[in-house]
């Protein structure tokens, strides 16, 4: 093959070149595209995982859902001495209930016991999952004909303001708590939080009470190290602010105290909400699930794939929109590129019978023919590889700029039983309440790009070669005379 000869014959055809090469920059950035939007999908789906599965977390172990009205929720009572009353006979009180979250059920602390004594578990955590309602306001004086027995008032099951009670007016918030014991910062909850200020919680808070708080929910009240928490009537000093390590989760809960005062002031018992687990290999997880339930029946254990699999929403839609129609459409659109080069190739050997006729008249070999037209098409590939390239680079960059946001929104019916979400943030080994908004970016890998410009390499020889091949079947005295 001769370079000047090839540099002039690509000169002398711009337009079939331009167009070749602008058709395969199109298939290669498109390749590149949706490559790097189903590594951004697969971290977009990471980062909704993160914000319902602790880090470090393998498997979660959950009591059965409670029955819908099981427990009857928050009940405040109020006597005859609660409060101090005012001269319109109104009673301004104020009350705080720590009880198990409703819809949760519990298991036995032993529990944990059991799972750290399985085999393949390299450590195992337990949590009591708590939401903390307090009650604020005014109570007007109750009926003459009420008796001694005072008023009852059962929790809202959001916070906010509440009317009627023949006058009164009152504030009820509510706040997830989260009893965590001391191994659970290296699996569970606290396993997927960093330290903002202050210290975690440790073995020697045991009995203490003491509290860390979600960096969010600190902001939002206005709390700091060393200020003072209502909780369940007793008063919990802060010692720590955490946030979460994911920028598209909040932390499990709005506050974490130690479990067994968790357990004590909420009169749950011995107890916990969820188990925590970790494996001790990646391959051990299928093995310990099973052992797991087989050991504990009474429980619901699950993994982290299974997590995946409730996840949906825009994120789910973005995934199989990718893997379907976007896989689909490159390999269309490839395709197309390579014959429309197959075409061009072979309609430029057809206009140029006379000059390959030539050729072979003066000694070109057929092989020498074939290399010539195959190298025109590899340059014509290599000039559509680099503007792909060029362009799928550019067309990433744009959306990690631009960070288009998807919503991965666990379904519900297929949550964890035993699961339900905090109230500002997410509940232990559940989904959280609501649509979590995560940027979604597109990562380019070295691996992508090598292939997308392995394909336009592929497409230009394939070109080349079948426009060769044609050009090497003239015979020299049929191509002169085809012309003559």
């Amino acid at each position: 093959m001769n370079g000047r000869y090839l540099r002039r014959e690509l000169a002398g055809r711009k337009k079939q070149t331009i167009i070749v090469a602008a058709g395969l920059a199109l298939a290669i950035a498109l390749v590149m595209v949706v490559g790097a939007l189903a590594n951004g999908v697969r971290d977009a789906q990471a980062a909704a995982l993160a914000s319902v599965y602790g880090v470090g977390t393998d498997l979660t172990l959950s009591g059965a859902a409670a029955e819908p009205g099981e427990g009857g929720g928050q009940r405040f009572e109020f006597g005859a001495e609660d409060g101090a009353t005012g001269e319109d006979g109104a009673t301004q009180v104020s009350q705080s209930r720590l009880a198990v979250e409703m819809g949760r059920s519990t298991l036995e602390a032993s529990a944990v016991d059991t799972a750290v004594d399985t085999d393949g578990v390299a450590a195992a955590s337990g949590a009591l999952a708590l939401s903390n309602m307090t009650f604020d306001g005014e109570l007007p004086s109750p009926p003459e004909d009420a008796g001694a027995e005072g008023q009852v008032i059962e929790g809202a099951p959001q916070g906010g303001r509440s009317g009627g009670f023949g006058g009164g007016s009152f504030d009820l918030a509510q706040t997830s708590v989260l009893g965590v014991d001391d191994v659970a910062t290296s699996v569970g909850p606290l396993s997927s939080v960093s330290l903002t200020d202050g210290r975690t919680l440790a073995a020697s808070d045991a009995g203490a009470s003491v509290a860390v708080v979600d960096a969010s929910y600190a902001t939002t009240n206005e709390i700091a190290v060393g200020d003072a928490l209502d909780l369940g009537g007793e008063e919990f000093e802060v010692i720590g602010v955490v946030a979460s390590d994911s920028d598209a989760a909040d932390a499990a809960a709005d506050v974490f105290i130690p479990l067994d005062v968790a357990q004590e002031l909420s009169g749950a018992g011995d107890v916990v909400s969820t188990v925590y687990v970790q494996a001790e290999a990646a391959d051990d997880i299928a093995t310990v699930q099973a052992a797991l339930a087989e050991a504990l029946p009474e429980a619901t254990v699950s993994s982290e794939s299974d997590l995946a699999a409730t996840v949906s929403g825009s994120l789910s839609s973005a995934s199989a929109l990718i893997a379907g129609l976007g896989a689909w459409l490159s390999v269309v659109v490839l395709a197309v590129a390579v014959l429309l080069a197959i075409l061009f190739t072979v309609s430029g050997v057809s206009r140029r019978t006379r000059e390959f006729g030539t050729l072979k008249a003066l000694g070109w070999t057929n092989g020498r023919v074939v290399r010539q037209v195959a190298g025109e098409s590899l340059v014509q590939g290599l000039i559509g590889a680099a503007a792909g390239v060029v362009l799928g680079l550019a067309i990433t960059l744009a959306i990690d700029v631009i960070q288009p946001t998807v919503s991965a929104v666990p379904a519900a019916e297929a949550a964890p039983p035993g699961g339900g979400g905090g109230f500002g943030g997410v509940g232990p080994g559940t989904a959280q309440n609501g649509a979590a908004e995560i940027a979604l970016s597109a990562p380019l890998s070295i691996g992508t790009v090598l292939a997308a410009v392995a394909l336009a390499i592929a497409g230009g020889l394939l070109a080349g070669a079948i426009g060769g091949w044609r050009a090497a079947r003239l015979s020299p005295a049929e191509a002169l005379r085809a012309v003559a």
